[in-house]
């Protein structure tokens, strides 16, 4: 074994092979950029050496610069991890140079898998099903164009050299193929450093199944079953099954046979995923190779939870040349595991990524790296920032049980017990879909978040008088830290002769309320069965505006609807953050964070927020700038689609902004006239700067 490996890697795969590294006794060493000098990965390593500029290009894939301080720490293998450097045949190569083992598979596998053109025609000489598409080398737009068009639509355009789902478009006709095209070849050289692309029929109803496959020096190869990767976001994974529900033990020996001569053909060693779609009939499945990953997968710790092996460290032994500690009979499937990927960003703005700081980060009982009932992996603390430069994932989340039932119920309650505050996540969009028809009864396919898009986007699961008394309770409990011993400073309103009443206001879901609650007092001693000390009570009223009249005098007048609920309102805060309350005869558990006034409520049936607006903090504010467009995030300016003076019409693409490795289009908010452009493509951007002007009376 290794006495020291060097880990070309960072975040949470980082962390993860840093974890089995040192329960085998095997010292690390770290590599960092400058985005990343505090980060996780950074500290949990026995070394840690700089190496380059925030951008991966900087750093990361500065594979001349990691073999040097490999060599200069005494280490003796580089582990890749995944993405980054993980599937470049001239790094595995440079490793082998200079006298470094590759933790991996050879520089020639991962040449013949890591193309998806050479791989398929490899697997089509090999007699392995292939989707019909065209994977030659003549990279022709027109030509290309013309392919599709004999194939029949719809298409999948997909780099070549691709992977994580970057890469990839799927065209509906041909007059989109052009355009899509070149979208695809953007991000794929962005992602890849080669736009080369493959066109395939895009199957209906597909599923995207994959094999776990391991191989080492002595000629042995076992495959640890299957997992469903088909629910995805733009071609990216959101969760991962072992094993895959509805494929019976021979699908499961053919797929995992299939995956086995794939690696054969290659000779490969170590960890490698072969995946294929999988086109489900009314009375069949049908399995076609789509790629071979030739590195470890992000969602390896579902196969490690159903099979009992610790993948990292199969790699590292194969790696030093030990052979595989397993045969194919000694590997057998126990209960079923689920993975979440929990990621930095908004699924109700079209999975746009997201970057902040984790203001709050508190997690479910769990272990970490390590096989249990309940797993997270990360390589995020909280306080950390969630930088734009590399990928959005900020854990994951893994469980495991007997049956595919328990574990949904296991993982539904672990998200309903994470709490992250401080930038968009999706934690609250994966209980949506754990608790969709399609997924609970595994009726599975990648259209599956499309299809259930009516359960999935917008959803509100608390209702609004729950996080207005939850944000009146975390206000007063947090003035209550704050003032003195006496009755007349107390946020209760202490008043000898009079009731009291105060006003709050607030907005949820881009609508205007407003709040007064009165008749406050404390309850304690009175109604002891409701709580403790702290128990308060009050009348609560909640307005909306509905519309815009005007009085006699021709002024505007915002007309109000209101809800009184009857009888005392009742709440009891242990502190500012956790708080019971007692609401229309129901008694609710909630907890709550306030990030820049915004309150985020947490209980058991799910999270939103509300905003609970300081007045005297907006005093003298101006309002932004009517026709004005601002970048949503932190990134980098592809190209704008317009030129100053162009007339544009509502919805028109304006700008490309890359970030997180992936494009995002920029559209017209209203018709109108380009006025200025301040930035030019390739300038960087900060989350809110203003990208263009429109001059909408000039339309």
């Amino acid at each position: 074994m290794f006495s020291k490996i060097l880990i070309a890697n960072r975040g949470e795969i980082a962390c993860r092979v840093a974890a089995t590294a040192k329960r085998l006794g095997v010292s690390t060493v770290a590599v960092y950029s400058d985005a990343d000098r505090e980060a996780k990965h950074v500290a949990v390593c026995d070394e840690a050496i700089y190496l380059g500029g925030s951008a991966p290009k900087d750093s990361y894939l500065k594979g001349d610069a990691i073999i040097a301080i490999a060599k200069q720490t005494g280490a003796q293998a580089i582990h890749p991890g995944y993405g980054f450097l993980s599937e470049n045949a001239d790094f595995a190569q440079a490793c082998q140079d200079a006298g470094l083992v590759f933790i991996g598979p050879s520089a020639d596998a991962i040449r013949a898998m890591g193309g998806k053109s050479e791989s398929k025609r490899l697997m089509e000489s090999a007699g392995v099903p292939l989707i019909p598409g065209y994977h030659g080398d003549n990279q022709d737009a027109q030509f290309l164009q013309q392919q599709a068009d004999s194939i029949g639509y719809p298409v999948l355009i997909k780099a070549s050299a691709g992977g994580g789902g970057k890469g990839m478009r799927i065209v509906e006709k041909s007059s989109d193929f052009i355009d899509l095209l070149d979208s695809c070849r953007r991000e794929a050289i962005t992602s890849f450093g080669n736009d080369q692309v493959l066109v395939e029929k895009y199957a209906l109803k597909p599923r995207h199944i994959e094999i776990q496959v391991f191989g080492d020096t002595h000629g042995n190869y076992v495959h640890l079953f299957e997992r469903d990767c088909s629910v995805q976001r733009r071609h990216q994974k959101v969760l991962e099954e072992a094993p895959a529900p509805g494929v019976d033990t021979a699908m499961r020996e053919a797929m995992g046979t299939a995956a086995i001569e794939a690696a054969r053909a290659v000779d490969y060693v170590g960890a490698g995923t072969v995946e294929f779609i999988v086109e489900q009939r009314e009375d069949s499945m049908n399995f076609y190779f789509m790629e071979m990953n030739t590195r470890l997968q992000v969602e390896h710790p579902v196969s490690e939870a159903i099979t009992g092996v610790d993948l990292v460290e199969w790699q590292l032994l194969v790696a030093a040349g030990q052979p595989l500690p397993k045969s194919q009979d000694d590997l057998a499937i126990n209960g079923h595991a689920i993975e979440a990927r929990i990621c930095a960003e908004n699924p109700d703005n079209n999975f746009l990524p997201a970057t902040g700081t984790l203001f709050t980060y508190q997690k479910p009982e769990h272990s970490t790296f390590n096989i249990t009932d309940v797993r997270i992996d990360d390589g995020v603390r909280e306080g950390d920032v969630i930088s734009p430069f590399y990928d959005s994932m900020i854990a994951k989340l893994i469980v495991h049980a007997p049956t595919r039932e328990q574990a949904l119920a296991r993982l539904d309650r672990a998200l309903a017990q994470t709490r992250i505050v401080g930038l968009p996540n999706n934690v609250a969009f994966l209980r949506y879909i754990l608790n969709t028809d399609s997924f609970s009864k595994a009726n599975l396919d990648t259209a599956l978040i499309e299809r259930e898009q009516d359960k999935l986007f917008d959803q509100h699961p608390l209702g609004l008088s729950t996080l207005v008394v939850t944000a009146i309770a975390q206000q007063l409990a947090s003035e209550a830290t704050t003032q003195g011993s006496d009755p007349f400073s107390k946020p209760t309103g202490f008043r000898a002769y009079s009731d009291y009443t105060r006003s709050f206001s607030l907005v949820y879901d881009e609508q205007a309320y407003s709040a007064r609650i009165s008749n406050w007092h404390n309850a304690s001693g009175a109604d002891s069965k409701k709580g403790g000390d702290n128990l308060s009570s009050f009348t609560l009223v909640i307005g909306q505006e509905i519309a815009n009249t005007q009085d006699d005098s021709n002024i505007n007048v915002a007309a109000q609807t209101e809800t009184v609920y009857e009888g005392q309102i009742s709440y009891d805060s242990s502190d500012a953050h956790n708080h019971t309350l007692w609401l229309e005869g129901a008694r609710i558990s909630a907890q709550s964070w306030v990030n820049n006034e915004t309150v985020y409520v947490f209980t058991d049936s799910g999270r939103d927020e509300i905003t609970l607006i300081d007045i005297m903090a907006h005093v003298g504010e101006d309002t932004a700038a009517v026709g004005s467009l601002k970048s949503p995030m932190p990134g980098q300016v592809v190209a704008f689609k317009v030129a100053v003076g162009d007339t544009v019409k509502k919805g028109e693409p304006l700008a490309v902004i890359e970030a997180m490795k992936i494009e995002h289009t920029i559209t017209a908010p209203t018709d109108g006239v380009v006025a200025e452009l301040l930035f030019a493509a390739g300038d960087l951007v900060a989350d809110g700067d203003e990208l263009l002007r429109i001059d909408s009376e000039s339309a």
